[in-house]
């Protein structure tokens, strides 16, 4: 056998503010085979293609097309909203869908989404699994007041205003989210025991007048990524009880895009629960397999 021989396979880079993934089509690549160290490896930066995860699209008998999400560090089984979206683009830039609002699975979940425009895409989440407000966290040497939300993934709120920088001065609350130390106390929080075994993502948010800057610290990622979408509707729902944030909740990520958090509330339940932003396809490539 030819020592040389190699296969390639074909995959599209997608962004969706920042958060960036690697998709592969199973209609391209057939004989694809995904696990945990071959996402590690392409997710690594500096060795890899680089990326906050990967999208596997396959089609279906009773969807237009159904999808697999991965972390990068090869872990599932969790909702990724920005994946979804991103998946859509590639649907329709595929031919899989159109400009209407279509179904599709995610790891086996039934959700809906469409394409607005040449940017923007919305993404339909099912209702929150689990929402507590206002208990405290131990992290950064104090006790920070704190909010949850599973909106398919599990995600800790944090207002800014309620991080002291000096754990002994009560007067030291931070007041921009740019100096936050998002990765430390994020890490830390993340593999809390009061979140054990799983861990959880953590959400930085400044609320202003009419608008929410958010940063976050991803559970599978385990660092801070430049958007995230379930992290950005736990943010607003939050704000809408806390802080009495009206929808649609607008929300600005850490590079400067805007994300549009919209629902409805009826029985105190959170219906027509959607995410609008961008996400498009960066470029397509050959990944080479020896």
């Amino acid at each position: 056998m030819n020592k040389f021989l190699s296969t390639n396979i074909l995959f599209t880079k997608l962004t969706a503010a920042g958060n960036d993934f690697i998709l592969f089509d199973r209609k391209l690549n057939p004989s694809i085979e995904i696990n945990g160290d071959f996402i590690q490896k392409l997710c690594n930066r500096r060795t890899g293609i680089g990326a906050d995860g990967v999208l596997l699209i396959s089609d279906s008998y009773n969807y237009p097309f159904e999808l697999d999400y991965f972390n990068s560090n090869g872990t599932t089984g969790v909702l990724c909203a920005n994946g979804a979206r991103c998946a859509l683009r590639y649907a329709y830039l595929s031919g899989r869908i159109n400009k209407n609002k279509v179904e599709f699975l995610v790891n086996g979940i039934q959700y809906a989404g469409e394409i607005l425009d040449d940017k923007l895409v919305k993404f339909y989440l099912n209702e929150p699994k689990k929402i507590k407000v206002n208990f405290k966290i131990k992290a950064a040497e104090q006790l920070i007041n704190a909010s949850y939300a599973d909106t398919g993934a599990p995600h800790v709120v944090i207002r800014i205003s309620d991080i002291l920088k000096n754990s002994k001065r009560l007067d030291s609350s931070y007041k921009d989210i740019d100096e936050v130390p998002v990765y430390k106390i994020g890490q830390e929080i993340r593999y809390s025991r009061d979140f054990e075994p799983d861990g959880t993502n953590v959400n930085f948010i400044d609320v202003q007048e009419d608008v929410i800057k958010i940063r976050t610290y991803e559970r599978g990622v385990e660092d801070e990524t430049l958007a995230c979408g379930t992290g950005s509707v736990a943010a607003a729902l939050i704000s809408f009880i806390n802080y009495n944030i009206k929808p649609p909740i607008k929300l600005i990520t850490r590079i400067g895009e805007t994300f549009v958090v919209d629902f409805n509330v009826e029985n105190k339940s959170f219906m027509n629960l959607s995410l609008t932003g961008p996400a498009i396809a960066v470029y397509k490539g050959e990944l080479l397999i020896n």
